[in-house]
């Protein structure tokens, strides 16, 4: 996870060894540098038309998020982070280049800023050794000054809180930025300052939220704040933007690190009053109902769905659409009160679906499992024999049907040791099985060769 937002302010370029030296995280810094509101040069491998000049002004950063606009009157050839030394007032300052090239153009388009105005001041030269070395050193003295400023200003009793202090690269100047409600008179202070440190002082008057944009913090998203990354136009957050959120007026949860209320409750405001276009106003509008009067409890954005309940059941919540509430409103307008506020549906005659449905083409899983089918007990009888085949090959099963004795199958009632299976005394009319039965084999006429056609092939039997 690379940084963003070195309180030292230096660039990737200061380290001798070519690594970052701002937050020393050895090269792996995935911000693009150790710099707050980073600006990504898209117009970087652009070519510039035939004839056109290039752009003779960067954009430095200095301490934090404070940035400036600067002409290179020299030509140098500077690029993104390199440390520059530039025109102050009363010495020179240095910072680090955060843009250069034509993308400089649209930001000072942003911002307001002529390119032929005379408040642009000069790139001198990039900074030396010597000029680096003495910049670090006025660095190291800002956090034990910040804590030496706040002791005065309490023993003046002074309502002003002095939140960071910045020293020009010279080190000449020292500017101290606070915070304060009121108005605060603090020239015995800007004297108490200047005995104590000898250098020129000036006081710099910031806001909440400026004071948390040059600090910088995590905020309760988990990321960094905005104010310090990118946001560099802070509008003002009323509590109606969270009300239309619909979301609960808790201070603790809607307040950012600067205890104002967020940035971020701008963010999608716009979106929720577009939603909210098609709701209609019914704060203090009650619906009237054959079961009673009903007042609106709270609405659903997302589900456009509205939640209203009858004065004698203020406990039970009823979604109602917004297009049934038009509706109902509507009706209430011409002096129609409808039955309840739900619509009343005829049931629906569900059908049952089968379990299996071959939707995919799928096949039964037990499509190979044999299904065992039950012997049937009744014998079929043989149709008439056919004329083609001999007599005794007609049917080899011919005999078992007819009821005659079997040759090849043992006739159980002749066959040793087998008792006869007694009647069932629970069936009186199941006829005995041991009773003998009649042969039928009774020799049939051949009606394929009639009695006075000789066939040589069948001799005629004797009478």
């Amino acid at each position: 996870m690379g940084c963003s937002g070195c309180s030292t302010g230096r660039g990737c370029s200061t380290a001798s060894n070519g690594l970052p030296g701002g937050c020393k995280n050895n090269g792996s810094c995935g911000a693009g540098g150790c710099n707050k509101l980073n600006v990504f040069d898209w117009l970087a491998n652009m070519e510039l038309p035939s004839g056109q000049a290039v752009c003779d002004i960067v954009e430095i950063r200095f301490k934090n998020s404070r940035k400036g606009f600067y002409r290179n009157v020299n030509a140098l050839q500077l690029n993104v982070g390199d440390v520059v030394a530039v025109e102050a007032t009363g010495g020179h300052d240095i910072g680090v280049i955060s843009i250069s090239g034509e993308l400089v153009r649209l930001q000072m388009k942003k911002r307001n800023v002529k390119s032929d105005s005379e408040e642009i001041k000069k790139v001198y030269r990039k900074a030396k050794q010597v000029d680096i070395e003495k910049w670090q050193e006025a660095q190291g003295l800002e956090q034990e000054t910040m804590y030496r400023a706040r002791t005065c200003a309490v023993k003046l009793n002074l309502q002003m809180k002095i939140s960071d202090v910045e020293y020009q690269g010279d080190r000449t100047k020292a500017v101290f930025y606070y915070t304060a409600e009121d108005r605060v008179d603090f020239r015995e202070l800007i004297k108490v300052l200047a005995d104590e440190f000898k250098v020129r002082i000036e006081m710099r008057q910031i806001g909440a939220r400026q004071e948390a944009g040059r600090l910088g913090a995590i905020g309760s998203c988990g990321r960094e704040l905005c104010c310090s990354t990118w946001l560099t136009d802070f509008r003002s957050v009323s509590t109606s933007a969270a009300r239309y959120q619909q979301l609960s007026l808790n201070p603790l949860k809607l307040a950012g690190q600067c205890g104002k209320l967020k940035c971020c409750l701008n963010f999608e405001l716009d979106s929720y009053m577009d939603a909210l276009h098609d709701f209609p106003e019914v704060n203090n509008v009650k619906l009237e109902t054959e079961r009673g009067r009903a007042f609106h409890q709270k609405t659903d954005i997302f589900r456009r769905t509205m939640f209203f309940s009858y004065t004698h059941e203020p406990d039970n919540f009823i979604p109602l659409p917004v297009a049934r509430v038009k509706e109902i409103m509507e009706m209430n307008k011409n002096s129609v009160k409808p039955d309840d506020l739900l619509i009343k549906m005829t049931p629906k005659v569900i059908e049952k679906k089968p379990d299996y449905e071959n939707v995919v083409g799928q096949d039964s899983l037990t499509r190979f499992d044999k299904s065992k089918k039950p012997k049937s007990k009744s014998k079929k009888r043989n149709g008439p024999p056919n004329p083609n085949k001999p007599a005794g090959a007609a049917n080899p099963n011919a005999n078992k049907n007819v009821g005659g004795p079997n040759p090849n199958k043992p006739n159980p009632a002749n066959a040793p040791n087998t008792p006869n299976r007694p009647n069932n005394p629970n069936n009186p009319n199941r006829p005995n099985n041991n009773r003998p039965r009649p042969n039928n084999n009774r020799p049939r006429p051949n009606n394929s060769n009639p009695t006075n056609t000789t066939n040589p092939n069948n001799p005629p039997q004797n009478p």
